[in-house]
């Protein structure tokens, strides 16, 4: 080999060591992250940027943020139109002290603005570090109906579950009509094929009014903060 073979040689040897340091110091300042974020029950609702005000869907969504806000629960939206404007604008009309509207922007066609409602702001430049950042915020996820982004959040929050990439978390998604052919399809085709299994379905739930949502998410408020207080 040349001198100058050796040489490059070296030099892949030397970045690739130091990609790989570079990762383990994201992943330290990931889990850092996620521990300075643990003090707060936080529900993160995922729904279409499209839907207009005048919706009913918009007003359910606004009802669920309400509710869950008066209970002292943070909101965690993408910060964009839609279903995360109303959401946001119900976190923020709370008056709860310890509750907060949070939004992470990003530039997408349908969310090229953030919404007027956020307490917390965090911008993002790419999809997959907003969806690490929605799975490091939440402790519980509600699913309006909405498109493909809607239903990537969906999977890859249940994705990172099934692999123990996070703590179980339920999945609530509201509205069987959009929801229920989806879950069908997985038990008649990846279930069914065993290609995944039954009890990756645990932490489904799909429901049809936003009350159903809070009674859920009730004792997953309790859970957490019996948990809280016995580390204090």
């Amino acid at each position: 080999m040349s001198v100058s073979g050796k040489i490059e040689k070296k030099i892949k040897k030397v970045l690739s060591n130091k990609i790989l340091q570079l990762n383990d110091i994201v992943a330290d300042i990931n889990d850092i992250l996620g521990d300075l974020d643990t003090d707060f029950f936080r529900v993160a609702i995922f729904g279409s940027a499209r839907i207009q005000p005048d919706s009913k869907i918009y007003n359910q969504t606004y009802e669920i943020a309400l509710g869950l806000s008066k209970l002292g629960i943070d909101i965690v939206t993408g910060g964009g139109p839609g279903l995360m404007e109303a959401a946001n604008k119900a976190a923020k009309e709370t008056s709860h002290d310890h509750s907060k509207s949070i939004g992470l922007p990003i530039e997408l066609p349908f969310e090229a603005d953030s919404n007027a409602h956020l307490d917390i702001k965090r911008h993002h430049k790419q999809f997959s570090s907003r969806l690490d950042d929605f799975m490091r915020l939440s402790h519980a996820v509600v699913v309006m109906p909405g498109g493909i982004g809607t239903i990537l959040e969906v999977v890859y929050t249940w994705q990172l579950i099934q692999v123990g990439h996070i703590e179980p978390r339920p999945i609530i998604l509201l509205e069987s009509e959009m929801w229920g052919g989806f879950i069908d399809w997985m038990k008649a085709q990846p279930i069914a094929r065993e290609l995944m299994s039954s009890s990756d379905l645990d932490c489904i739930k799909i429901v049809d009014k936003p009350s159903e949502i809070i009674d859920l998410l009730k004792p997953e408020l309790e859970n957490f903060q019996k948990q809280l207080e016995s580390k204090t």
